[in-house]
């Protein structure tokens, strides 16, 4: 009888049967490596992974019951620290995946003389795929049914597909180095959402967007004026949402989920590539204690042979409550009332933007999916005509009209950043414009997938500068950084390269979007040099250019 069970789970725990629950996966792996201690039998520490019942369904279903959101009420650590067997949404919080992570998640240390040692105890270590299958079932909601999480039902059943294929077939992660370090416990805090599998290109699931809402417990309010987002060039966007209010957040379910709540909802940040967000002096985020975070990703998988690994990382760092001068608020303009035909026409979009009083604009970045040609920002005049650019996406590397080689990017559409802040009256307002040429199969409109559209504008800014010490003036729009420009940009056989004249001794590395150099040049003199793309493939390319101080400037460039 013992054989026929053990033979029973092997096969149910085939990777290939796309159809079983995952909380049934979840649970045979309980059952192979789990019960030298926590059978009902031993029951050590007071935590039963077998489960009474005469099937194996029933015995699955109560111990489900007992650690999906149960207290492990042995641990005085995990008390205070709100810790759950299983904490629906959260592996971080959640103690059997604490003490059976080892190395998988480094974000995630075992604190041995308080949480007790690594499991299981004295027998051979869960392998990274189990590891992997019950860190999804976690990060999906830990549903009872694969047709109770908040992601399509068609995806849960693939996890075990997905995870299989890439730990054992072959995957390519966001951070082929690691993730980024935290910042220093004294200075502020890391979040990480993810991972979560996509298919290779082409397949279903290749492309997913993602919400989370994430609890930060903080112990007192604070005010953060830097935040460091990590994302890979896979990433289509990452965007830092909050509830204004709690009660906002109760009805949206923990885990992963694929649809935005936003009745109640405010903008914290939002990039296309990543971003260090480091807000002028005397500015910042305020937020409370109790915020509830709500994180949205949007990865692509481009690559046609690998499952992919995504995940972001964000650095918070903080201040105490009261020490900034001025608020940084964060504003999502959204035209929807957008159709682009697929006759490959020119298509023009224009939103006029006007309230009372006067904003001091920090950054503005536009958004569009694959569609879109352009995005700019006017002032607006009084008679409503356009006026002043302020904006121009083209100009890839800070947005600042007046480059070179305008080129639009619509993956990674540029912030531009107004230091000293810019004085916006909003009587008259502002024009934002965003153009398309559609060459699809099929018209298009407003959407959520890269095969629907977008045209949003994103806008950070103060409502006062007082105690700022910062001079706003209509007349000092130049950008404070030196452009390091790159002509022709699309690049068909080779470019000239222009390098700011501070900047001696000079090293250009170009990297692919895994982040592999592909091409460097070292020991630049001069203020040109001519770069050729020789057998690099099509694609876009990431740049970086560096002097013997350290000075150093990054940008992107498109090889034809």
């Amino acid at each position: 009888m013992k054989n026929f069970f053990l033979l029973f789970s092997i096969l149910f725990f085939s990777y290939q049967v796309a159809s079983t629950q995952l909380s049934l996966e979840v649970y045979n792996i309980f059952q192979t490596k789990c019960m030298g201690c926590h059978s009902n039998a031993t029951q050590q520490a007071g935590l039963d992974l077998e489960g009474s019942g005469a099937t194996i369904v029933e015995k699955m279903t109560d111990v489900y019951g007992n650690i999906v959101g149960k207290t492990p009420n042995t641990n005085a650590n995990a008390i205070s620290k709100g810790y759950k067997y299983i904490y629906e949404g959260r592996p971080d919080l959640s103690y059997i995946f604490r003490k059976i992570n080892g190395t998988l998640e480094p974000t995630i240390a075992l604190d041995s003389g308080v949480e007790g040692s690594q499991m299981p105890f004295n027998q051979p270590e869960l392998t990274d795929v189990e590891k992997e299958l019950i860190r999804q079932w976690i990060l999906v909601g830990a549903p009872a049914t694969n047709n109770d999480a908040e992601v399509p039902t068609a995806y849960v059943d693939q996890i075990p597909t997905l995870v299989n294929n890439y730990y054992n077939v072959s995957g390519v992660q966001s951070f082929p180095n690691g993730g980024p370090p935290p910042p220093d416990p004294s200075e502020g805090f890391q979040v990480k959402m993810g991972p979560f599998y996509l298919n290779p290109a082409g397949q279903n699931f290749s492309e997913m967007e993602l919400f989370q809402k994430y609890e930060l417990d903080l112990p007192a309010d604070v005010e953060v004026n830097r935040i460091d987002m990590k994302i890979s060039t896979s990433s289509h966007h990452f965007i830092i949402y909050n509830f204004p209010v709690n009660f906002a957040a109760n009805n949206v379910k923990p885990g992963f989920r694929t649809y935005p709540d936003h009745t109640f909802i405010s903008m914290t940040a939002a990039v296309q590539e990543a971003t260090d967000l480091n807000l002028p002096d005397g500015t910042a985020f305020k937020w409370a204690d109790d915020i509830i975070l709500d994180l949205n990703s949007h990865y692509i998988n481009a690559d046609a042979s690998n499952t992919y690994q995504a995940e972001v990382y964000f650095n918070v760092y903080t201040q105490p409550s009261g020490t900034a001068a001025q608020e940084m608020r964060t504003e999502l303009i959204v035209n929807d009332n957008i159709f682009i035909p697929n006759n490959g026409n020119l298509t023009t979009f224009d939103q006029a933007v006007v309230d009372n009083g006067e904003v001091f604009l920090w950054g503005l970045m536009g958004h569009t999916h694959q569609w879109g040609t352009d995005y700019k920002v006017h002032l607006r005049n009084t008679d409503g005509t356009k006026g002043d650019l302020i904006y121009d996406a083209s100009c890839s590397l800070n947005g600042v009209p007046g480059c070179v080689a305008p080129f639009f990017d619509y993956q990674h559409i540029p912030i531009r950043y107004f230091e000293p802040l810019f004085p916006l009256d909003l009587n008259p307002g502002f024009i934002h414009t965003a153009s398309y040429e559609n060459n699809g199969p099929t018209n298009v409109g407003w959407g959520p997938t890269s095969d629907d559209e977008m045209m949003v504008l994103v806008m950070m800014y103060t409502t006062d500068t007082a105690g700022l010490n910062m001079t706003t003036s209509l007349n000092n729009l130049e950008d404070l950084q030196q452009e390091i420009q790159v002509y022709p940009n699309p690049v068909e056989n080779e470019a000239t390269v222009v390098i700011p004249d501070d900047m001696q001794n000079v090293r250009f590395s170009l990297y692919n979007t895994m982040g592999q150099e592909v091409f460097k040049k070292q020991d630049i003199y001069e203020n040109t040099f001519t770069f050729t793309k020789g057998n690099l493939p099509k694609g876009i390319y990431l740049f970086r250019v560096e002097d013997e101080n350290g000075k150093f400037g990054t940008g992107k460039l498109t090889v034809n």
